[in-house]
């Protein structure tokens, strides 16, 4: 069984978060790391291919930077990456990355499941993993918290606000995960020694056969016009009970609108 897993490399959350003149997010001027949703996809596809006697693949777009998602993902125990490096694909939106994605696993070739986090950290869209399923015209089993694989299909448990769902769909398929899933296990020194060996490819969009006018900012379906950093926050309200507090209080909130 051949896994592939998608992870991306995301500014730290903690750090000072800036944007670049062209309004995309300044990912060389800020630490980064692999998005923290996508651990559950590299822990689940480790899982997955301990019981069933497979290998992962672990699959990232980004600048060279993301290098740094990939072997922390083979740290973790994936047996090789590929990390798909141009500069035409700076600014891409999620429709672009679903492309380059898409061509990238078919390059990869005789997958059986796709493994994606449920998000990014960074962009928090949540829908590249069904753009990517459409792209390569298979079933896509999303947002699963329980997943058990059987006889050449998946099985998955998807929580929502009012029910508890279950999915099946046959192999070849797309599978992203929550944070419910599992626990993800932290690189050994075993398993950081062994990252440098294991094999990481690096290919190009004319690699993949892709277009530059399919990616990068100017195809993007989405324009930032404009962006402007959040105002510190300011001394709240205070309100003095004399016996009308309440009335002060209520007051306040019909004014902000909130009742």
């Amino acid at each position: 069984m051949k896994i592939v897993v998608c992870v991306k490399h995301v500014p730290d959350a903690t750090a000072q978060r800036r944007f670049d003149a062209d309004h995309t997010v300044d990912r060389a001027g800020v630490d980064g790391l692999l998005s923290e949703l996508d651990e559950y996809a590299v822990e689940e596809a480790l899982q997955i291919a301990a019981a069933h006697d497979g290998e992962v693949v672990v699959l990232t777009v980004g600048p060279d930077q993301a290098a740094d998602a990939a072997r922390k993902s083979l740290q973790m125990g994936a047996d090789s990456a590929v990390h798909v490096v141009d500069e035409q694909l700076h600014g891409s939106d999620a429709i672009a990355t679903s492309l380059v994605l898409a061509e990238a696993v078919r390059k990869i070739g005789d997958y059986d499941i796709v493994v994606c986090g449920m998000a990014s950290t960074d962009g928090a869209m949540g829908v590249v993993p069904a753009m990517l399923a459409e792209r390569l015209g298979v079933p896509q089993v999303t947002f699963a918290a329980e997943v058990s694989v059987d006889s050449g299909s998946v099985t998955a448990r998807r929580d929502a606000d009012l029910a508890t769902e279950t999915i099946e769909a046959s192999m070849p398929l797309v599978l992203s995960v929550t944070d419910q899933i599992n626990e993800p296990r932290y690189p050994s020194f075993k398993g950081i020694m062994g990252a440098k060996k294991k094999p990481v490819q690096t290919w190009s969009l004319a690699d993949l056969g892709v277009d530059a006018d399919q990616v990068g900012l100017a195809a993007a379906w989405s324009v930032v016009h404009s962006v402007a950093a959040r105002p510190p926050r300011s001394q709240g309200v205070v309100v003095t009970d004399d016996g009308a507090g309440g009335r002060q209080l209520a007051d306040y909130l019909a004014e902000q609108k909130f009742i």
